[in-house]
């Protein structure tokens, strides 16, 4: 069982950044491939972007493509999405996902096996 936990959500203004970071405990994520999704209230959760279990191959949804970058440390056992020229439209709670023993990218919701609690992104006007 892989728990995760996400940290660096927050309030920004539109324009700004954000970091969020996502850390492991019981067993590592460094083995599976990892992602982030991200649910607005009122809307269904949906894929923001996923990274192979190694680091080699990136996806992202089109709506964040160019602005946010998915990244991670296997030596830290984290993952992080860097999240760049913010929009409100970007305001959501954001899950950090994990799934596909050594495998590649994800964007399917039914892909991961395993999710955080989740942090909240707000972007002001």
């Amino acid at each position: 069982q892989v728990q995760l936990v996400e940290s660096g959500g927050g309030l920004v203004q539109v324009g700004g950044s954000l970091r969020l970071s996502c850390a492991a405990s019981g067993r590592t994520l460094r083995q599976y491939a990892a992602g982030w999704f991200r649910q607005a209230p009122g809307k269904e959760r949906e894929f923001v972007a996923s990274i192979s279990w190694r680091g080699r191959s990136t996806y992202y949804a089109d709506a964040v493509q160019g602005r946010f970058a998915i990244s991670r440390d296997n030596a830290k056992d984290t993952v992080d999405l860097q999240m760049n020229s913010l929009k409100p439209e970007d305001t959501a709670v954001y899950y950090c996902a994990a799934g596909g023993l050594y495998g590649t990218t994800f964007r399917r919701i039914t892909e991961p096996d395993y999710w955080g609690q989740g942090t909240q992104v707000t972007v002001s006007s």
